[in-house]
């Protein structure tokens, strides 16, 4: 079963749609089951799994015992199964990991990625559409008979049987649009979506996890934990996530490599988490020396007329 997707014509840096429905095929899905499933999942991640309650959602990393995050995820529960929403390429590093360790307890990790799919609604009138379709409940996350919603403020995931969103979609009378329609919003929340490129490159802090409550400093060991703790009360993270808006002639890829202005001349800056461009418009995270100035200007190695500028995060980094 295939959808038919269609491109944005709206401009990077204007107003969308009243209503966007968005193909998260970039996105996926694990499913954690068994007797010590959360026990399991607890002590791997940087998340308070313990304190999750049903309706909730929040933030967490998955890291390599360096400290290092494997992936950043959103976890929920759905049922007896506790979810694990995550970048798709990354969740093909994190979940061979976790299935390293996970022979050791009573807990089973399926990616359940064949049997749903994930749509992103957005805009002024999401509230209303997903009230008509799906009611409405005061909790972040909740269930009906057509599936599931994850409420991210004004936003909404959908995880729904292929089936159900088929149905959905033609129902609505709206165009699908693409993975990078969310992706843009998702940069413009400061959100970080580590792809499988950066596996092992940053401990949360450096992606600003700790400003997203996906890092909780109380709940005991868990893996890479030593470190984590130590950048906190220690000190000595030097780095965080931006926003950059600007402009290229040429592609703009993770693998881009960027440059900031300096007395002088450029030097290297970072490196790019997620991108989307729109015609030459460009919109990204990357990850910068976390003292780079509010009117730092940022080109690209490989194209020295590509300009980006830093966008306000909508979160504080202040302890």
């Amino acid at each position: 079963m295939t959808f038919t997707v269609s491109q944005a014509a709206w401009a990077l840096d204007s107003e969308g749609p009243a209503l966007t429905l968005s193909l998260l095929n970039h996105l996926g899905l694990v499913s954690v089951t068994g007797e010590q499933g959360n026990s399991f999942i607890h002590g791997q991640v940087t998340a308070d799994i313990s304190a999750l309650e049903p309706g909730q959602w929040r933030w967490g990393a998955h890291c390599d015992p360096k400290g290092r995050m494997l992936a950043t995820f959103r976890t929920f529960k759905l049922g007896d199964a506790l979810m694990m929403l995550e970048p798709r390429s990354a969740l093909e590093v994190s979940l061979a990991q976790l299935k390293k360790y996970a022979v050791f307890s009573k807990v089973e990790l399926v990616d359940v990625n064949g049997e749903l799919t994930l749509l992103g609604v957005s805009g002024p009138e999401a509230a209303g559409f997903v009230a008509q379709h799906f009611g409405t409940s005061e909790a972040d996350v909740y269930s009906t008979e057509q599936g599931t919603v994850l409420k991210d403020g004004e936003r909404f995931i959908l995880i729904l049987d292929k089936a159900n969103a088929c149905a959905l979609i033609e129902k609505s009378g709206q165009p699908l649009y693409g993975a990078g329609v969310w992706q843009a919003l998702e940069i413009r929340a400061g959100y970080p979506n580590i792809a499988a490129g950066h596996a092992s490159e940053y401990i949360p802090q450096m992606c600003n996890l700790q400003a997203l409550d996906g890092i909780s400093f109380n709940k005991g060991c868990y893996m890479g934990q030593e470190t984590v703790a130590r950048t906190k009360y220690r000190g000595g993270n030097k780095r965080a996530l931006y926003i950059l808006f600007g402009e290229s002639q040429t592609p703009v890829r993770l693998e881009s490599t960027l440059e900031i202005a300096v007395e002088g001349g450029y030097r290297k800056a970072g490196n790019i988490i997620e991108v989307v461009s729109r015609g030459s418009k460009v919109l990204m995270t990357a990850v910068l020396a976390n003292d780079t100035e509010p009117d730092a200007v940022l080109r690209l190695a490989d194209d020295h007329e590509a300009s980006f500028t830093l966008l306000p995060l909508p979160y504080s980094l202040e302890e």
